[in-house]
């Protein structure tokens, strides 16, 4: 970012700052405490800062009297169509069972999105909601881990956004089922060593077979996460 855009985003953080004054999320910790998080993930993907600042401001025209009219005057009208957007897609009602289904929530979510960066904005909302579900009832924790897994998962595999659908399937995996999370995770950090050990030995005799043969090629691997472990198991 150049030195305008980084006052832009310090703009939209004393904006939302003041708009989320007194509000508390069910941690204890002040509500801008989410929205900055939010954009700091948005900002780690290197997303445009209309993005990042819309991000800032996501909760803004739900929780807050601010209007559409005052983001836009403060911030242009792509940055309050982008918050407009995100605020949409959380107030969507449907009509009988069959739209709630969750492919056909899905496909109205990114029907609705005309803009892309507003499906961002809500992946990234979300991602950070699982990273904090800690404070909420067990059935809440479940319930929400459920909407992720059924929703905003595939959403993220069709966008091919996968660092973010596997930490919320990591995420997803520890809320539904903790005892079974913490039982795979031990066994996998117990067997890590070992494994690194074997995948490197494996790399330097392929490398050294691909030298021989004169193949130029770059070996790459990749750790599998606890969720996709699970799923073979």
């Amino acid at each position: 970012m150049d030195q305008d855009q980084v006052r832009e985003v310090y703009r939209a953080y004393l904006f939302g700052a003041q708009a989320h004054e007194g509000q508390v999320r069910q941690s204890g910790e002040p509500y801008i405490y989410h929205p900055i998080a939010v954009a700091r993930i948005l900002a780690q993907m290197h997303m445009d800062v209309k993005s990042i600042v819309a991000s800032i401001l996501h909760d803004v025209l739900e929780d807050t009297p601010t209007t559409r009219k005052l983001i836009e005057n403060e911030f242009g009208k792509d940055v309050a169509h982008l918050v407009e957007g995100v605020s949409k897609l959380t107030h969507i009602k449907f009509k009988n069972k069959i739209e709630q289904q969750a492919e056909n929530i899905q496909k109205v979510l990114l029907a609705m999105a005309r803009d892309i960066r507003v499906i961002m904005i809500k992946l990234a909302d979300r991602l950070h909601n699982m990273r904090t579900l800690g404070p909420l009832r067990p059935d809440k924790r479940r319930r929400i881990a459920q909407e992720t897994l059924d929703i905003y998962i595939p959403i993220a595999n069709r966008l091919g956004i996968y660092t973010i659908r596997h930490e919320l399937e990591n995420l997803v995996f520890q809320a539904i089922y903790p005892m079974r999370y913490r039982v795979l995770e031990a066994a996998v950090n117990k067997a890590s060593g070992h494994r690194k050990e074997l995948i490197d030995k494996i790399n330097q005799a392929l490398s050294s077979r691909l030298v021989e043969m004169e193949i130029e090629a770059q070996i790459v691997s990749r750790k599998k996460h606890l969720y996709s472990v699970y799923r073979k198991m």
